[in-house]
């Protein structure tokens, strides 16, 4: 593998490989592929169809500044010179330059993910990237019709639900009418990763631009990345949750129990139980996996906020969460009620066992058999009965249930919120 450092500054290192390609790649890094030795972005995929390929990898998180970018160009246009097909890629920082350089650099095409348009407060509504902004190094380097060469291809790949992308979208087309676009849907900011294939990045270089054939080269990819599922589950949740029945019920997912993270299982979760009857099948294609024991609940005593939810111990998220009483009815063996008559450690009933409810500072919650003993992180979650509610504490905090029937633990003064009154 031949590679060589053909320029560096404080901002930039530019890389070239040479392959025996006819076309030139010139892919840019982003925030999170910064140059580390002669790594370039995409490198694996490039290499495996032996492409020439210039990588021009940040340093720093500063928006490739024009300056370095100038200064760059004695050394890369020798290269520049020796192809007559050159194509930019590059995913969100890495998209923004590939467009806003396109013309310097010569491109014939231009394959941009989630691209800026400026990082400049000034000029974008969007604060994800404000805080790289640098008026010496970034002043007016939104991408303008001066960076654009006018007989390229342009394409963007993005989120149109995504409000910050969407947003930096609409002002590259005002700059580039003939933008090809290429619409992902609920992937939010992670269009590149979902979209991670060599054969697809291919395509994107070689392949004549035809919009039905690349939207079917994309779904293909789609359908067999988890990483897509992952992040559209965690984009539709909060806003479109009878989404994730379709894709329960349309796909054979297995995934491991390590697939979700700890808050994304508890919210689709919450989502499931909430709005129908959850399902050991719908578990196990989501890799949750939880002891499915009879509970026995006692009848009277049942603890509710002050939205009328019931308060349950979830034995699938581990957490003291608040639901409505028939989503509690539908979901009784994973959802068990929380009962108390007078002041002391909060308990619940399996299979005829009684459990200790503790949690440790980083808020993670386990169960304990009654006659057990806690493990020195943990410490019991107490009840205290006053003259007409319950508060539930760890140490000095005191857990509130929102209208959402989201519950933590927080350090205010005891607030309707903490209230907690029997049925």
């Amino acid at each position: 593998m031949d590679k060589q450092i053909i320029f560096e500054d404080e901002h930039i290192r530019v890389i070239f490989l040479k392959g025996t390609s006819s076309e030139l790649v010139i892919s840019f890094g982003d925030l999170i592929s910064r140059a580390k030795g002669l790594t370039i972005n995409a490198e694996k995929s490039l290499i495996k169809y032996d492409y020439n390929v210039l990588g021009i990898m940040p340093k720093l998180k500063s928006w490739f500044p024009q300056a370095s970018m100038q200064q760059m160009m004695e050394s890369v246009q020798p290269i520049l010179n020796q192809f007559e097909h050159i194509v930019g890629y590059g995913g969100s920082m890495g998209g923004y330059a590939a467009i806003k350089y396109s013309k310097l650099l010569k491109m014939n095409r231009v394959i941009a993910f989630v691209p800026q348009f400026s990082i400049d407060p000034q000029q974008v509504e969007d604060r994800r990237y404000a805080e790289f902004f640098d008026v010496n190094l970034n002043r007016d380097m939104q991408i303008q019709s001066t960076d654009v060469e006018t007989q390229a291809e342009y394409i963007v790949v993005y989120d149109p639900y995504y409000k910050e992308d969407r947003e930096h979208y609409l002002k590259i087309k005002k700059v580039i009418p003939n933008l090809l676009t290429l619409k992902l849907p609920f992937t939010g900011h992670e269009a590149l990763s979902v979209l991670a294939s060599s054969s697809l990045l291919n395509d994107f270089i070689r392949h004549s631009y035809d919009q039905g054939y690349f939207y079917q080269q994309m779904r293909s990819v789609k359908k067999n990345s988890k990483f897509y599922y992952r992040t559209v589950i965690a984009n539709l949740m909060s806003r479109h949750s009878a989404a994730l029945g379709r894709i329960l019920r349309n796909n054979e997912l297995h995934l491991d129990d390590q697939y979700f993270d700890a808050n994304l299982k508890q919210l689709i979760t919450r989502v499931m139980l909430s709005r129908r009857q959850v399902t050991e099948q719908d578990l196990q294609k989501l890799g949750i996996k939880v002891n499915l024991p009879t509970s026995q609940q006692e009848a009277n005593d049942q603890l509710q906020d002050n939205f009328g939810h019931h308060l349950v111990f979830n034995l699938i998220s581990h957490k003291l969460e608040s639901y409505l009483a028939d989503a509690v009815q539908l979901n009784n063996k994973y959802l068990i009620g929380i009962h108390a008559k007078n002041s002391g450690i909060v308990k619940i009933v399996i299979n005829a066992e009684r459990y200790i409810v503790a949690m440790n500072d980083r808020r993670v919650m386990k169960l304990f058999k009654d006659e057990d003993a806690l493990t020195t992180d943990m410490s019991p979650i107490l009840i205290k009965k006053y003259a007409d509610y319950f508060v539930l504490s760890y140490k000095q905090l005191s857990l509130n249930s929102d209208e959402h029937g989201i519950c933590t633990f927080t350090e205010n003064s005891v607030q309707d919120a903490e209230k907690f009154k029997t049925i």
